[in-house]
């Protein structure tokens, strides 16, 4: 089997995971859907690599700070006629060590081999830092 590959994006419009949560919880209640979908224009061409255990990974101001795992990759039609891509995602928002992203449009392939590793289960609950703050840290190396 392959090696899994993921899928990097930016978190527009929140500043913290805990507002990726609650727009993604938002729009549950709204749809009635009983995962997160996150809907984009184009389709992963690496869909095998990626349904083979990839995750989606957040940026936050420049920062890698959490990821989904995603479970499948739908095509859904908008209202506008045009088909898309939904990557339907696993409600449990996993934060991840900082680690510092340019800035790009869309969304790109992560190797697993750069992905950051998840925070240790005893700082999952920590309060997350500031991401100007933890982009810092990252820079120098400091996790």
């Amino acid at each position: 089997m392959a090696d899994c590959v993921h899928l990097l994006k930016l978190c527009v419009g929140a500043a913290a995971i805990e507002d990726l949560a609650a727009w993604q919880d938002q729009r549950r209640a709204l749809t009635g859907a009983k995962n997160p979908v996150h809907i984009t224009r184009m389709s992963p061409k690496r869909a095998p690599e990626i349904l083979a255990g990839g995750s989606l990974y957040w940026v936050f101001k420049g920062v890698i700070l959490a990821r989904q795992r995603i479970l499948g990759l739908e095509e859904r039609r908008g209202e506008d006629g045009i088909l898309r891509c939904a990557i339907v995602l696993d409600p449990a928002i996993i934060r991840t060590e900082p680690a510092p992203r340019r800035p790009f449009q869309g969304w790109r392939y992560l190797a697993s081999a750069d992905a950051p590793r998840d925070l240790a289960a005893h700082r999952a609950n920590e309060d997350a830092l500031p991401p100007a703050l933890s982009a810092a840290l990252a820079d120098i190396g400091v996790r």
